[in-house]
C-alpha cells in the first residue's frame, strides 16, 4: 500500500509540474527574465559572455538585474566580445563606476582580464567548462570546480572577486551557474534555453536552487535537506530525473515560475 501511495504521489507532482514547464517555457516569458539578455546578442561570444555575466549579476530584483546587464552591454559599445578582445586601457575608465550590490568595478575589470586571457586561446566559452568535464560524471560537480579554480587562475586574481563566481568545493548550492548551464546546454523547441552546447549532457546538469525554487520544492517534499547548499540542489535535481532523467532542469521552468507567483503545487 505504501508503494502504492508513493507511486500516485509521484504521479501527482509530475502532473503538476509538467503543466507548469508547459506555462512558462515560453518565449513570452523572455522579456522579464534574465535570459533575455542574452537573446537581444548576435554573435555566440556576445551570449556565452553576456549569458555569463548578467547570471552572475542574477540576484535582487529582476528588473534590477535587466538593468545593470544592459548598462554593461552599453558600457562596451553593445558588443562585449569585440570591447574586450580589442580595448585600450584608457577605453577601461569608463568602467570605473560599475555596481551591482557587492559586484564593483574591481570585480568587472577582472572579469574582462579573465574572458580576454581565455578568448585568445580557445573560440568558445564552452572550453573553461570542460577542463574538468567527464561525460561518466552524474553532475556537473567537477566541471564547476575546475572552472573556479581556472577563472581565478590568473596572478592578479583580486580575492574579494572569488564570492561571486562560485563552485560545489565551497558549499554553494551554484545557483548562477547552474542557471548559466542551463541556458547554455538545454535544448528544446521552446525557444527559451539557447543549447549553444554540446560538450555536456542535459541529464548532467543540476537545479539553479534559489530561494524560489527551494520553497516550492520543500512544500512538496522534494527537498527535505535543511541547508541550500550543493548537495541541496543534488537532492531536488535526483528527484526530479525520477520525472525525466534525459532533462531533469526543465522543472527549474516550474518550480521557480510557481514560486514567484505563490501557487505551490499539491
Amino acid at each position: 500500500m505504501s508503494s502504492i501511495r508513493t507511486n500516485s504521489r509521484l504521479q501527482q507532482i509530475q502532473t503538476t509540474l509538467d503543466a507548469a514547464v508547459d506555462l512558462y517555457n515560453q518565449p513570452a516569458f523572455i522579456a522579464v527574465d534574465p535570459i533575455s539578455i542574452v537573446h537581444q546578442m548576435d554573435t555566440p561570444q556576445d551570449k556565452e559572455i553576456m549569458g555569463f555575466w548578467t547570471s552572475v549579476l542574477a540576484w535582487g530584483q529582476r528588473k534590477t538585474i535587466l538593468n545593470k546587464a544592459r548598462e554593461l552591454v552599453d558600457l562596451m559599445d553593445g558588443s562585449p566580445y569585440q570591447f574586450i578582445m580589442q580595448h585600450e586601457e584608457e577605453d577601461l575608465s569608463r568602467m570605473l563606476h560599475f555596481r551591482h550590490r557587492t559586484f564593483n568595478d574591481v570585480d568587472l575589470l577582472y572579469f574582462m582580464s579573465f574572458f580576454r586571457h581565455h578568448f585568445e586561446r580557445y573560440e568558445s566559452l564552452e572550453a573553461a567548462f570542460l577542463l574538468g568535464y567527464h561525460p561518466d560524471q552524474p553532475t556537473t560537480e567537477q566541471a564547476l570546480d575546475a572552472f573556479h579554480h581556472y577563472f581565478f587562475s590568473l596572478d592578479h586574481a583580486p580575492s574579494r572577486t572569488r564570492k561571486h563566481v562560485s563552485a560545489p568545493f565551497r558549499k554553494s548550492s551554484c545557483k548562477r551557474l547552474n542557471m548559466f548551464l542551463r541556458w547554455m546546454v538545454r535544448q528544446d523547441d521552446r525557444g527559451v534555453d539557447l543549447g549553444m552546447w554540446c560538450g555536456m549532457r542535459p541529464d548532467q546538469l543540476v537545479i539553479p536552487l534559489d530561494v524560489h525554487v527551494e520553497r516550492v520544492a520543500r512544500q512538496m517534499g522534494i527537498l527535505k535537506r535543511k541547508q541550500r547548499d550543493w548537495l541541496a540542489a543534488v537532492e531536488v535535481t535526483e528527484f526530479l530525473k525520477q520525472l525525466d532523467p534525459n532533462d531533469p532542469v526543465k522543472y527549474d521552468f516550474a518550480l521557480f515560475g510557481m514560486g514567484v507567483l505563490d501557487k505551490p503545487g499539491p
